[in-house]
């Protein structure tokens, strides 16, 4: 009878661990560093986001969570590391407009956007606001609108690049007001504002953070932004909507991904702590004072945010012809 009784219990035993297990490997994550990879170099507007998520995730978590830059082949680089990476959480990738636009600019893609990733959290929605340079007679979006459409290639709109967020939604603008604007293509942010306060180029639509101090110092005018409601860092600035140009709608985000296959727990353990850290005092100031604002989404609402926005962008590219040769 003891015999038995001892085999019984030891039985009951191992079910009880085996039952105990995953819930165990579920609670253990994580136990080891994170790694995030930003396919972007150091600096620019995606630093901000990438150390916002990895301070705050490892303060709750007590584990590193490590910003590694993987910089090249316009994010492709970056995006396939973690395409191709172990699908256990501890590799995720920091998106935003380009992991967008990339199938339609670049469509022989080592990965596929749509199936080799699924959605863990969104960050931030970062706007666009035209500016212009002072010498434009302009005062308001009718207004320029007018002006555009009455002298069609002779307004030289300035972007961060080519298949850039602040080039596409120049070229949508153009589709939607009917104007014809030339694309003046930079590297980056830091002489495009330069020569848009010279003037050698006369419009941009740019992040606000770029541009909110050359505005509030009367340096560049502000006359609509993109967004359903105003936004906290520009509340003077009225929508492209109430403007009088809906439809000019193509505002960036910030998320992060995780290699297709990843659990499923693990990713909304992530998801969870991120809509946490979104929702803290000192982060939604923090964001905007970058011109930008938390935006909290649900891993199946990344997903479907991710396929609707790649179709927008495939249909702008299309409309406007645009190539990573123009």
């Amino acid at each position: 009878m003891k015999t038995f009784n001892a085999m019984t219990c030891l039985v009951a035993l191992g079910v009880l661990a085996g039952l105990a297990g995953p819930a165990a490997a579920q609670q253990a994550y994580p136990s080891k560093a994170i790694r995030l990879i930003v396919p972007y170099p150091p600096g620019g507007s995606t630093d901000p986001m990438a150390r916002l998520a990895a301070q705050k995730l490892s303060e709750k978590w007590g584990q590193p969570v490590i910003v590694d830059n993987r910089p090249g082949g316009n994010t492709v680089i970056g995006n396939d590391a973690v395409a191709k990476a172990q699908p256990d959480g501890y590799t995720v990738l920091l998106i935003s407009a380009a992991f967008l636009s990339t199938p339609s600019l670049l469509p022989r893609l080592p990965y596929d956007t749509l199936k080799d990733f699924d959605g863990v959290a969104s960050i931030s929605l970062s706007r666009h606001v035209l500016v212009l340079n002072l010498s434009v007679p302009a005062n308001n979006l009718q207004e320029f609108i007018a002006l555009a459409k009455a002298k069609p290639d002779q307004l030289n709109f300035a972007s961060s690049g080519v298949g850039t967020n602040t080039h596409l939604s120049g070229e949508l603008f153009n589709i939607l007001a009917g104007t014809k604007m030339q694309h003046i293509p930079y590297k980056g942010s830091g002489p495009l504002v330069s020569n848009l306060i010279g003037g050698q180029v006369q419009v941009s639509f740019q992040v606000p953070i770029s541009v909110i101090p050359q505005v509030k110092s009367g340096k560049l005018k502000a006359i609509a932004i993109t967004g359903e409601t105003r936004s906290a860092a520009m509340p003077q600035v009225p929508t492209f909507a109430e403007a009088g140009l809906p439809g000019m709608e193509l505002t960036g985000w910030f998320g992060i991904v995780a290699p297709a296959g990843t659990p499923k727990e693990v990713i909304a353990k992530m998801s969870k702590e991120m809509a946490l850290i979104l929702a803290m005092p000192d982060t939604q100031d923090f964001l905007v004072k970058q011109g930008s604002e938390a935006f909290v989404s649900t891993p199946e609402q990344v997903n479907a945010r991710i396929k609707s926005d790649v179709a927008k962008y495939a249909k702008i590219i299309k409309a406007a012809n645009v190539t990573l040769d123009n």
